[in-house]
């Protein structure tokens, strides 16, 4: 994929808040349109839902799990500029389980991981742009032509001739609100309204669980995925990770609970899956109020040129990881046209 420059001689401030894929990639492609481009993140580094944790041999990824590409762009844009060794693909066996409990494999696809973990795809892609980490943007105040961006704490970050919001629908919402943008706001409600949370455990196991798939999708109550971690290319782990991942209904429910309680509920429905009864050395825990989106409604991306603020994210495009990929370049091509 080659770089593109733009003729435009008109070169903006441009503030991208949010440092996911969405976000990194709308800034690397504006910023290859030679506007100034700056990124705002409220946690420590990038990443998104891509995430994942720290452990005593490594890392676990709880967050996506994996990525597809049904467009050749998508793989030709992370080559570029995440580079080809820092992600690759998971031959893995997939399996999911149908009501009467009898297993089926996943359809045979090309799945793909980052390498040594999720993270380092958006960790190499934020080396491309300006990042201002643990930075949480509370409202846009409107300073003539341009915004001006205000955090949680007070303080003003600068002022920018456009503004490229990648954040969860929930915490858009509550930005585009407190910034006096009432009608993008309501653009978002519609497919930003069904985004459905997750707990998440990692646990270790020294002795290797019997499992007929890598990766599954059970027919449970409690369990929506469960992986294991340590299959995936690059973990190079003594034992075996597992990454468990609860239903939405369960989440739901027992948003509040704490997390022991969810390791202890999400374990023993991961024991009676597997039938394996060994402890768990070491686990973590991770709640996600905005996990996965399930919505019909799919603009891809929103842009509002007249105030010059614009919104992607993969809930506008299917909940995908590509799909973040794809608003954030959509919209990069739209705000070059306008």
């Amino acid at each position: 994929m080659e770089s593109e420059t733009s003729d435009n001689s008109s070169i903006r401030n441009i503030a991208v808040i949010g440092s996911g894929l969405a976000g990194l990639t709308a800034a690397i492609m504006l910023g290859q349109s030679g506007h100034r481009v700056r990124v705002f993140e409220k946690s420590r580094g990038p990443g998104g839902r891509m995430a994942s944790k720290r452990v005593a041999d490594g890392a676990v990824d709880v967050g996506a799990q994996y990525f597809t590409s049904r467009s050749p762009a998508f793989l030709e844009f992370l080559e570029q500029y995440a580079g080809n060794n820092c992600f690759g693909s998971w031959a893995a066996t997939f399996g999911f389980q149908q009501s009467d409990k009898s297993w089926q494999p996943f359809p045979d696809e090309p799945r793909y991981v980052g390498i040594p973990r999720m993270t380092a795809i958006t960790r190499r892609l934020s080396e491309h742009v300006e990042l201002t980490a643990q930075v949480r943007i509370a409202r846009l105040n409107r300073i003539g032509a341009r915004w001006q961006l205000v955090c949680t704490e007070g303080k003003e970050h600068g002022e920018f001739d456009q503004v490229v919001v990648t954040a969860p629908p929930a915490q858009t919402q509550e930005l585009l609100a407190a910034s006096g943008l009432t009608s993008l706001m309501n653009e978002t409600q519609a497919p930003g309204g069904d985004i459905l949370p997750c707990w998440a455990v990692a646990a270790y196991f020294t002795e290797a669980p019997p499992a007929a798939f890598d990766a599954m999708r059970p027919d449970s109550d409690v369990l929506y995925w469960v992986a294991n971690n340590s299959s995936k290319p690059g973990r190079n782990d003594s034992g075996q990770w597992w990454v468990l991942h609860a239903t939405a209904e369960w989440t739901e429910a027992n948003v509040d609970a704490s997390p022991e309680r969810v390791s202890y509920d999400l374990l023993a429905a991961f024991r009676q899956l597997t039938g394996f009864n060994g402890a768990a050395s070491e686990s973590v825990t991770h709640r996600w109020l905005y996990a996965r989106s399930e919505s019909r409604v799919k603009p891809v991306y929103l842009w509002n040129q007249s105030e010059g603020v614009g919104i992607a994210g993969d809930w506008l495009v299917g909940g995908r990881v590509e799909g973040a990929w794809t608003s954030a370049s959509r919209l990069a091509q739209a705000m070059r046209a306008g």
